[in-house]
């Protein structure tokens, strides 16, 4: 198998995104125990991430929280308050800041992710990194990563106007790397934007079943590993 070039994700494929989420909640609530009193944190803690559940699973709220990351999960903290019988912004905002301070703070690469990713560089593949949310928030993750001296190209959601799963954002991409959709791979976690719309317009999706879970029914990857490390198994030589 010698694809040309590869599409990268940076969330779940590259970085560890959401590993500490639960750890994240309940910490941030523990922050603000006595604030939430009576109510016990771990109870505020579920709410929330119940509430964060529901948020997320529509995508227009999605796109839009997403680009206002921040925000949105204060509204997430607030909703949830709310529904526990509190109505107080002030302490959903700090709630929701203590958790984005400790999810930027625990983020890391996963296991071999880094290393792969300049494994496939080296083997004289072309990659770009395709990666939704705002602008400023993603290339900060790609600064303190060192990650742009390892792609070809870097398209974020928030700097285009349109992410994945646009489908200009993969002729986008295959532009600025000059190929075709034959000669590419599109690699992550989510099988909407990096394996079904890439599909689409020609391309093979490796998902990256990141908890072990399994494809689910309807869902048909080209491919599927557990691991970004794994796709050098797939993949036989270099392209020189």
């Amino acid at each position: 198998m010698y694809p040309r070039v590869l599409l990268l994700d940076l969330d779940d494929t590259i970085l560890d995104d959401s590993g500490l989420v639960h750890e994240c909640w309940r910490d941030a609530c523990a922050d603000h125990a006595e604030r939430v009193a009576p109510l016990d944190a771990a109870v505020v803690a579920d709410a929330i991430r119940r509430t964060s559940r529901w948020y997320w699973s529509d995508a227009e709220r999605h796109r839009a929280g997403r680009l206002a990351l921040d925000a949105a999960r204060r509204e997430v903290v607030r909703l949830a308050l709310v529904e526990l019988g509190i109505g107080n912004e002030p302490l959903a905002d700090a709630i929701g800041d203590a958790y984005s301070r400790r999810r930027e703070a625990g983020m890391e690469p996963l296991p071999d992710a880094i290393e792969t990713v300049r494994w496939l560089r080296d083997s004289g593949r072309r990659l770009a990194l395709l990666t939704n949310g705002a602008g400023p928030a993603q290339r900060k993750k790609i600064l303190r990563f060192g990650l742009a001296e390892l792609f070809d190209a870097i398209l974020i959601e928030g700097e285009l106007g349109f992410g994945k799963p646009d489908e200009r954002v993969y002729h986008r991409a295959l532009a600025a790397l000059d190929v075709g959709p034959s000669d590419a791979w599109m690699v992550g976690d989510n099988l909407e934007w990096d394996v079904a719309a890439p599909q689409k317009l020609g391309m093979s999706g490796v998902w990256i079943d990141l908890r072990g879970r399994g494809v689910p029914q309807g869902a048909r990857p080209d491919y599927t590993v557990r691991s970004l490390s794994d796709i050098r198994s797939l993949i036989a030589m270099p392209v020189r």
